[in-house]
């Protein structure tokens, strides 16, 4: 401890330092790394000369580590305590005297010149030694030679961190080994000293003596007596300080080659670790080490190893240290703790099979293991062989250990819908031991059916074994369970997919193109390979699942394919056999599977039970006779199950129940009425339901409707229309075709007529029917005071009807081949033209006899504006006036005709929906 209260860490440091920078890195290795490194600058900020300036400390220590930063006041009484050191000052009186026992601080002793140490290299991604490619090639996979890595984490450790401990009382003295003594009692004498170059020990007030040879414990006793017998009432404390070093020189298969200067305690590990470590093309079995106490031999497997015995890895000083070239080596792979490449010891030509293993770590198997050996016969070809556990190899031999047979025997697995799968022994009971603990189970299994995957002894072929797996859990039934059994629980999710569109398709054989769960959402479900087994299983045999394909699923949407069919593809085909259709009124219709002679209860308790509307009287059973010879008549039965007894009526598989719907006044959908109503909104009918009792519910008309402009759509007329512009559309291309074949015939084009150009026309006015979506309104009198008076008029309304009634107009448009297009104020008793010379009059080549009004209720009437006729009725509000374009100057062939009825007939319908879409508006 400092006199600052700073903790000392105490450093020993090779002795070629010099007087000053031995001190320095000592004290600067005593202070802690808090300290700030800034020092200050000279004052008034002069740059001083750098031989005038003092001397400032190091920025690393020996080694290369970092220096500790310092206060600046610490580093000027440090660097003045070395100044003082170096010129054989004593100390000032502030330093107090060192207590009793070995505290003394040690003096650098004189030492061999320590060779220079590199950085230790990198060890990253190392390249295979000879051995290494040699032994790779054979067994196709890299192996290691042992023991050679622990040389990267001794030569990563700088040289200069000597290891410390206490000495033992057994460590035999030298030539300058520094020795601490202490003396207490009638004097007080504390003194560092060193073994002289002679080996004798100059102990102030005492004769020296031969101290080099002895033990510690030994030159204790020695001054112990000598204090005790020439200091008479004294007595002494001995300890070793700084220890010396030996030169000791490393030769052969090592990295860096040469003298090292190592403490008199380094081993011959730290040597090697010096020397950069062992090359690869070297022996750890036989490194030699010399000396003028003769030569021996250091089995480093005896250190690194399991191998038997405990080498001398002691150093003395004027030894060498010589790393002879490998020996035979044999490689040692498969299921062992520790593959790699061994060494056989010095000399031997070959070693048992039970040593290797031994340095191998042991099989990972206790038992059940098969020796495979890969050696070279007389002509260098591999051979390969079964060998035992007395067996010996030689040089180049590969040893792969193996199991005898890698199987798993006596478990049972259970997976699907469960928490998490797991294993079980065979033995260990039957489905009610496995499933012992419900909470195994994930909420909301399929109660009616789990499966064991059973594995036939004789066959080795798979099988389904269905189970009811709510009595399981009510511990109602068991089943004995085999080795390899696994049991396959099912969820409700997964089972309602049974009926969904992907199922629906692959029965009836079409490539499904939804996307999977454990697949991007580009993949298609054609890779769920259930549904391929399903679609190859349907297309075999057609009639196979007809209860299923029957059962009239919406084909909406594309769910995943769950992952237990992913995993078992042959469950689907399996399920949909073993399953029952619930169809009608049921709260979750679908495919359901079952074991024989199951209540109906239990499927309607699976399927959520029956819904409030249905019809108990006349439930219906289809079902298929369990003969199979011969043809398969289907039988229907009518159950009357108002009782509530489900559970007397016993269910196969494929067998079909239809929930009707008790007869019900209220109709399947709602009518929507919009704009000039009292109350308007949308409103569900009864059956029959008339538009008067529809319009009265919503409490009448408003003052400002216009009854006669009412814009009543239907579905199903949409269609009709929809359907009307696809025939308009294909008789069209067809006069194409027969125009164009015409002009092939001709070879010329006739009157000079473009004909291509109107074709192309033709083509686009048949895309744009195509694509055109019809308005699908009905012309319906929607005035309750005509309806009252004429009740035959009174439209019968069906589900998804639009019935929407604008306010009164105040406007006629008048559009087509007229100066001025628009909308004119609408004049009571005007006719259609009034308002054609309103807009300016007809063009020059308008077509006044084939000019037409649109009704504010949708119908079309002449216009009345030919020559010989009358001028046509009065318009009135809402109307427009469509006067179209005279085709007669173009006409040079009949297709013009039949291309300008169609144009005509497009403008009619353009009219039509435009009055709709304002009066919508």
């Amino acid at each position: 401890m400092s006199p600052s209260g700073v903790p000392f860490r105490l450093f020993r440091w090779p002795a070629s330092l010099s007087l000053v920078r031995l001190p320095l890195a000592l004290l600067a290795g005593l202070l802690p790394p808090a300290a700030a490194s800034a020092q200050p600058g000279p004052p008034g900020g002069q740059v001083p000369s750098p031989l005038l300036s003092p001397p400032s400390l190091p920025s690393t220590l020996p080694g290369g580590m970092p220096l500790p930063s310092l206060p600046p006041a610490l580093q000027q009484d440090i660097l003045q305590r070395i100044l003082d050191a170096s010129g054989g000052r004593a100390p000032g009186p502030a330093q107090a005297a060192p207590p009793p026992g070995p505290a003394l601080a040690p003096a650098a002793p004189p030492a061999l010149p320590p060779a220079a140490h590199p950085p230790a290299p990198a060890f990253s991604a190392e390249p295979l030694s000879n051995a290494e490619a040699f032994f790779a090639a054979r067994l196709e996979q890299p192996l290691r030679q042992f023991g050679y890595d622990t040389f990267r984490e001794l030569a990563a450790v700088p040289p200069a961190q000597a290891a410390l401990g206490t000495l033992p009382d057994d460590y035999v003295l030298g030539r300058d080994d520094e020795v601490l003594v202490s003396i207490r009692g009638r004097t007080r004498q504390n003194h560092a000293l060193r073994i002289n170059r002679d080996g004798t020990l100059l102990l102030p007030d005492l004769p020296p003596f031969t101290a080099a040879g002895l033990s510690l414990g030994a030159l204790r006793a020695e001054i112990g007596q000598r204090v005790a017998r020439e200091l008479g009432g004294s007595e002494a404390f001995v300890s070793a300080g700084q220890l010396r070093q030996i030169g000791i020189f490393v030769a052969g298969e090592v990295v860096r080659p040469g003298l090292y200067g190592l403490p008199a305690m380094a081993s011959a590990l730290e040597a090697l670790a010096l020397a950069g470590g062992v090359r690869k093309t070297g022996t750890l079995r036989a490194i030699r080490v010399e000396g003028p106490r003769g030569s021996r031999v250091i089995d480093l497997y005896a250190v690194l190893g399991s191998e038997p015995g405990t080498p001398d890895l002691a150093l003395r000083e004027g030894e060498r240290l010589v790393v002879p070239p490998l020996g035979a080596a044999v490689a040692v792979a498969g299921e062992v703790t520790r593959p790699g490449i061994y060494e056989l010891p010095a000399g031997a030509a070959t070693a048992p099979l039970e040593a290797l293993l031994r340095l191998a770590g042991q099989p990972l198997r206790p038992a059940g293991n098969r020796f495979l050996l890969q050696g070279t016969d007389a002509q260098g070809r591999r051979v390969y062989s079964e060998v035992g556990a007395s067996a010996r190899l030689r040089r180049g031999d590969a040893l792969l250990v193996q199991p005898g047979t890698d199987v798993s025997a006596g478990q049972v697995r259970l997976s699907g819908h469960v928490t998490a799968p797991l294993l079980r022994a065979a033995g260990s009971g039957g489905l009610r031991g496995l499933l012992g603990d419900p909470r195994l189970v994930k909420p909301d299994p399929y109660v009616r059916m789990g499966l064991v995957w059973r594995v036939d002894a004789e066959t080795r072929v798979r099988r389904f074994i269905p189970f009811d797996l709510g009595r399981v859990l009510r511990r109602q039934a068991d089943m004995r369970l085999q080795e390899a059994d696994e049991v396959i629980l099912l969820s409700q999710s997964e089972v309602a997919w049974l009926a969904s569109p992907p199922v629906q398709r692959a029965l009836r054989g079409e490539a499904a193109a939804a996307a999977l769960s454990a697949t991007p959402p580009s993949a298609p479900v054609s890779d769920c390979a259930a549904l391929q087994a399903l679609a190859t299983a349907a297309r075999s045999s057609p009639a196979r699942f007809a209860h299923a394909r029957g059962a009239g699923f919406p084909d909406f949407g594309a769910p995943p394919c769950p992952p237990v069919f992913l995993d078992h593809p042959a469950l689907l085909p399996f399920l949909l056999d073993q399953s029952v259709l619930i169809a009608g009124e049921a709260r979750l219709p679908g495919l359901y599977p079952i074991l024989d002679d199951t209540g109906l209860d239990q499927v309607l308790a699976a399927a959520g039970g029956a819904t409030d509307t249905v019809d108990l009287s006349a439930v219906e059973l289809s079902r298929e006779p369990l003969e199979q010879a011969g043809a398969i008549p289907l039988s229907r039965t009518l159950l009357d199950l108002r009782s509530g007894n489900f559970a007397a009526v016993r269910l196969s598989p494929r067998d079909a129940i239809r929930l009707p719907r008790g007869f019900g006044d209220r109709d399947s959908g709602p009518v929507t009425l919009a704009g000039e109503f009292v109350r308007p909104g949308i409103y569900d009918i009864r059956r029959g339901e008339r538009l008067s009792e529809l319009m009265t519910r919503a409490g009448g008309l408003s003052p400002q409707a216009y009854p006669y402009g009412a814009v009543f759509t239907r579905e199903s007329v949409r269609q009709r229309q929809q359907d009307g512009f696809a025939r308009t559309a294909r008789e069209l291309e067809q006069s194409l075709i027969q125009v164009a074949a015409g002009q092939a015939m001709a070879g010329a084009k006739a009157g000079g007529m473009d004909l291509g150009g109107a074709i192309t026309a033709g083509r686009e006015l048949a895309g744009a029917l195509r694509e055109a979506r019809a308005a699908g309104r009905m012309v319906v009198e929607a005035n309750p005071v005509i309806l009252a008076a004429r009740p035959e008029l009174d439209v019968l309304l069906e589900p998804g009807d639009l019935v929407m009634v604008p306010k009164r107009p105040n406007e006629v448009t008048v559009v087509g081949a007229v100066l001025n297009p628009g909308s004119l104020q609408f004049s009571t008793g005007w006719k259609a033209a009034e308002y054609v010379r309103a807009s300016g009059g007809a063009q020059r080549f308008a077509d006044g006899g084939r000019a037409f009004v649109v009704l504010p209720n949708g119908q079309s009437v002449p216009a009345g504006l030919g020559a010989w006729q009358a001028g046509g009725p009065p318009i009135p509000p809402g109307s427009l006036v469509v006067v179209p374009q005279d085709p007669s100057p173009y006409e040079t062939w009949g297709f013009v005709r039949d291309l300008t009825q169609t144009l005509g007939q497009i403008s009619i319908s353009a009219a039509a929906l435009a009055v709709i879409a304002k009066q919508a508006r």
